[in-house]
């Protein structure tokens, strides 16, 4: 007999010997309480945080390509008019 059919059919029984015992009703009652709580929460599909993590990758590509492009266009200015970047504390 093999591993997984000698395991399946210990699942079987196992699964035979709770379906008259009170084990299925607080199972199914774990299980809704569960739903319920997680239904509360502000919590986020799998393929949504994914299209989430896709549009930051996308930002943060086009902020790295603006940024070398403000670089490069102050460098040919010479640094004239540059002022402080953001961030900076003004000087007193």
């Amino acid at each position: 007999m093999s591993t997984l059919r000698f395991v399946d059919e210990i699942g079987a029984r196992l699964s035979g010997l709770a379906e008259g015992t009170p084990i299925r009703d607080i199972e199914k009652n774990l299980k809704a309480l569960a739903a319920g709580a997680f239904s509360r929460l502000d919590l986020v599909s799998r393929e949504e945080f994914e299209v989430q993590r896709e549009l930051l990758a996308r930002a943060r590509e086009r902020l790295a390509a603006l940024e070398a492009r403000v670089a490069a266009l102050e460098a040919g200015m010479g640094g004239k008019g540059q002022g402080p970047e953001i961030g900076d504390q003004p000087s007193e």
